[in-house]
């Protein structure tokens, strides 16, 4: 038994720092383990928040992780809340904190500290920002106040700023309670995150749910009627969008004021710089959640990365380490997350290949389009998953999936490959569970490994799916119906030949020439470039994803590229 006698402090409460207090305590019993918290709420459900103000959960006390009372009771944790760490003098070891409630501040003694104060929502210093009924959302607060203002709004019509994931929540849940919504965002697609022809089905259903959807458009100011009460927003074009409610989802900045100017390091992408055991360049000082940068997986550089999953994971580590001197090293994180919209979902981990590309990573794609499950059973719908992979060894760096039904299972698989330093080669033969209602016996998660290993054998090459192909020879392999209901996107001229008539009409080809090769989905075009390249058909491309990916990607508000 652990009988060390300490003091624990932790800044802060939500995932971080309630998981490194309860950590803390089932692995020493002995220590004094002091948790503040500045606001009301100790350990609260902020992921859940968006489904609350919809009306989805409708028990506001179901957000309550870990009441108060729970902590002071069954992990004997001496609990403050309502009180603000000031300061951190390193050499004393000592903070100052102040009561909010009483207004005294007072000295506090620690051992070892553990920051977990979180991030804050941006709030741009914009025309009209500070006006009544403009919203963030980071707290319960924050919740009850724009649930009051959702029952009351006398127009129903609602502007939401940033279309990330929490945008995307709060447009779900607004048109849910009936309001009017226009969503506005300054890249030119939703969840900039995502690679731009993977959001298109998304943005379509925003579309079919009469959201009024501006992008590639900042906000330029914020509308105030003569009582002080938002009406809308202007956005830099002009464009006008009108809402008693605005609702800003612009990202975070992390509360690092504390460490600061306790000369804590600061890592390069803004948050708190730490080791694999969570410790700052002070040993005694730990940093976690939002606040923190982890080791990002893909690249293994260090990043801030603000999701529960991670933040819960580093305050478990972080507590055990502060109460023990010992811990396992905090695992790779790879950002991996996912959202719904409506009756869609879309889920990311690792880099996107735009983020490849960007960082100077080596980076290949393979994206494919299949059934959740059995085609021949009842109920399959579509799914789209794009798999990113380093371009000599095949390691598996990211993947993107947009679907109905199953995007979570295999956003999970691959992000669990991922963790395990897979290849593409490793991710194809993983032995994945399959009956009909569940799956294939060529899983998506395959068949995109499948692509990909094609690429890296030079069996099958891919042009990307918004490529331009001026001066290309263009071949469909799709029945002349198929390509009388939806004509491939982009194109003046491409040579119809259906892929069973192929061998029987290659004298209608150029050999010589550039060839891409396109079917619905690129399954068929695959099968006709094994074809043609055994005719002796040379410099020969599949079109990622073929017309269904092509039609996506090629879209009014995105140029060729």
């Amino acid at each position: 038994m652990n009988s060390r006698k300490l003091t624990i402090a932790i800044v802060g409460g939500v995932a971080g720092g309630a998981s490194a207090a309860t950590r803390a305590r089932r692995m020493n019993e002995h220590a004094k383990i002091i948790l503040f918290e500045k606001d009301e709420h100790v350990s609260f459900a902020n992921c859940g928040l968006p489904y609350y103000i919809g009306g989805e959960i409708e028990d506001r006390d179901k957000l309550l992780v870990a009441p108060r009372e729970l902590l002071e009771q069954r992990f004997r944790l001496d609990v403050r809340v309502r009180q603000e760490v000031l300061r951190i003098d390193r050499e004393a070891k000592t903070l100052t904190v102040v009561n909010h409630v009483t207004g005294v501040e007072y000295e506090q003694p620690y051992d070892k500290l553990i920051l977990s104060p979180g991030a804050s929502p941006l709030v741009p210093p914009l025309e009209g920002i500070r006006a009544k009924n403009v919203f963030t959302l980071r707290n319960l607060a924050d919740t009850d106040r724009l649930v009051a203002a959702t029952d009351r709004s006398p127009t129903k019509r609602a502007v939401v700023v940033g279309a990330g994931f929490i945008g995307l929540e709060m447009v779900e849940q607004l048109v849910e309670r009936g309001f009017e919504v226009t969503l506005a965002e300054l890249q030119p697609q939703i969840l900039p995150l995502f690679d731009p022809e993977m959001v298109q089905p998304l943005e379509q259903e925003l579309a079919e749910r009469g959201v009024q959807l501006l992008l590639g458009d900042a906000i330029e100011r914020v509308l105030v009627d003569d009582l002080g009460q938002a009406k809308g927003v202007q956005l830099q074009s002009g464009t006008i969008a009108e809402g008693d409610l605005v609702i800003l989802g612009l990202g975070v900045r992390p509360n690092t004021q504390l460490a600061e100017t306790a000369d804590l390091n600061i890592g390069e992408t803004g948050g708190i710089a730490t080791n694999r055991f969570m410790q700052t360049n002070d040993p005694d000082i730990y940093a976690v959640g939002d606040v923190a940068e982890y080791p990002f997986g893909p690249t293994g550089t260090m990043m801030r990365i603000a999701l529960a999953g991670p933040a819960n994971r580093s305050g478990r580590i972080a507590g055990e380490h502060a109460a023990t001197g010992a811990a396992a090293p905090m695992a790779d994180v790879l950002g991996t997350a996912i959202v719904r919209l409506f009756d869609q979902a879309a889920a990311a981990t690792g880099l996107s290949l735009a983020q490849a590309r960007r960082m100077g990573v080596e980076a290949r794609s393979a994206t494919i389009v299949a059934g959740h499950h059995a085609g021949y059973f009842p109920g399959a719908t579509p799914l789209t998953l794009k798999l990113i992979y380093e371009s000599e060894s095949g390691r598996v760096l990211g993947a993107q999936v947009v679907g109905r039904e199953g995007v979570d299972k295999r956003i999970d698989v691959i992000a669990t490959a991922i963790g395990m330093k897979a290849t593409v080669r490793e991710l194809a033969g993983v032995d994945l569970a399959y009956a009909p209602p569940f799956g294939s016996a060529k899983d998506p998660v395959h068949m995109a490994a499948f692509a990909a290993c094609n690429q890296l054998d030079g069996i099958d090459e891919f042009v990307s799916a918004d490529a331009d192909l001026t001066g290309t020879q263009v071949l469909d392999v799709r029945t002349p119906t198929e390509i009388k209901e939806a004509p491939l996107a982009g194109v003046e001229k491409a040579i119809s030949i259906p892929l069973d008539e192929l061998r029987n009409r290659l004298d209608e080809l150029n050999p010589e020439g550039p060839t891409v090769v396109t079917c619905e989905t690129g399954l068929r075009a695959h099968v006709a470039v094994r074809i043609l390249k055994q005719h002796g058909f040379k410099n020969l491309a599949n079109l990622s994803g073929g017309a269904t990916l092509r039609k996506r990607a090629i879209t009014p508000h995105r140029a060729l590229a």
